[in-house]
């Protein structure tokens, strides 16, 4: 699939679509209604490189909020609005410069219609999202449970809906928990519709198991081009969802920046703490800037060679270790100097 086939969609003052970058998302876990908190989580969302930020709208509380909130804030403000069309409504008279809806848990066609009305008013995106967890009951039945047919059949009805009220300024979302399930669903809504897709597998579990769901089913529905906005859904702290959605970009050559780090797999010729070695030089270069790769090995003896791809390695031995540049020796330093050595290699780098 062409990427560029896809509908732009504005949603504050980033687009998706269109063969835009892909951007990532992330929401909020604060009581939006505790605008201090949720400011300072959506702040640190931004400095990880978080694109676009959504909040639960649960109370007409958490709706007034959301207009504090985004004059405190840098990215794009969704709000997410299930079974309360009102809900919805003071979203955007508050500010929202996106709602996420499901228009089959928000009532009546009428209620639909109201929310359509007040997003043209503004003119904001709407996304329709549909997850396996709230497919209709006449679809569960036609397709004998949750099926990828089904969800694309759901949210394709949802936003045929809206496209009749004459609005198209859509963004759609079908997400399983079910990664197979997931990517064949993707597969077949992008023949289906040129609308921007926010790309997801709903509730992927912890950061262990969620983490290897996310990339797997991620990685199949991106390298098939599909997929405008994503978000890595873990149960834990959002910014690790973050990290792991700027990696599957990356190592889907998809966005580009941020050291990539390498490390052997540990074997019986390791005479150092491979392992803590690796950890810390992860560490170390997660705020430096550069598009670069990082090997670190374990073994001098075949070090330079499997870091030759690599802009910049070390290498460990007993008691001693390579710094390494393309696969080439620059110098012998210390064991215990290793980091420091290639700290100071990146500070170079970035001076330069």
């Amino acid at each position: 699939m062409d990427r560029t086939r896809t509908k732009v969609v504005k949603i504050g003052d980033r687009v998706i679509g269109g063969g835009n970058p892909i951007l990532i998302q992330s929401m909020t876990n604060t009581k939006t209604e505790d605008v201090a908190a949720t400011v300072a989580q959506i702040r640190a969302l931004t400095a990880a490189g978080c694109d676009i930020v959504r909040c639960a709208v649960p109370t007409a509380e958490a709706a007034e909020a959301l207009e504090k909130i985004k004059k405190q804030i840098s990215i794009p403000l969704v709000a997410d609005i299930h079974f309360d069309y009102r809900l919805a409504l003071a979203a955007i008279a508050h500010g929202a410069d996106k709602i996420r809806i499901n228009p089959g848990n928000i009532g009546s066609k009428d209620r639909v219609r109201a929310v359509v009305d007040a997003a043209r008013e503004k003119n904001i995106p709407i996304r329709v999202g549909v997850n396996s967890g709230s497919l209709e009951k006449e679809l569960l039945e036609k397709y004998g449970g949750v099926t990828a047919e089904g969800l694309v059949e759901s949210a394709l009805s949802q936003v045929a809906l809206i496209e009749n009220m004459g609005y198209d300024n859509l963004v759609i979302s079908i997400k399983a928990s079910d990664v197979c399930m997931c990517a064949r669903a993707h597969e077949l809504i992008a023949e289906q519709t040129d609308h921007p897709l926010h790309v997801g597998i709903t509730e992927a579990g912890t950061l262990y198991s969620g983490n290897i769901k996310s990339a797997v089913g991620l990685g199949i529905i991106l390298y098939q081009g599909i997929g405008d906005t994503i978000r890595v859904s873990l149960t834990g702290d959002p910014l690790e969802e973050i990290k792991s959605a700027k990696r599957i970009l990356k190592t889907l050559g998809l966005r580009q920046g941020g050291v990539e780090v390498v490390s052997c797999p540990t074997c019986g010729r390791t005479q150092i703490d491979l392992i803590g070695l690796a950890n810390q030089v992860e560490t170390m270069v997660q705020d430096i800037p550069l598009d670069i790769k990082v090997a670190v090995m374990g073994c001098v003896v075949n070090g330079p060679g499997e870091a030759r791809e690599a802009d910049l390695g070390i290498a460990g031995g007993k008691g001693v270790g390579l710094l390494i540049r393309k696969g080439e020796v620059v110098k012998k330093v210390p064991e215990g100097e290793l980091l420091q050595a290639l700290r100071e290699e990146l500070l170079k780098l970035q001076k330069n």
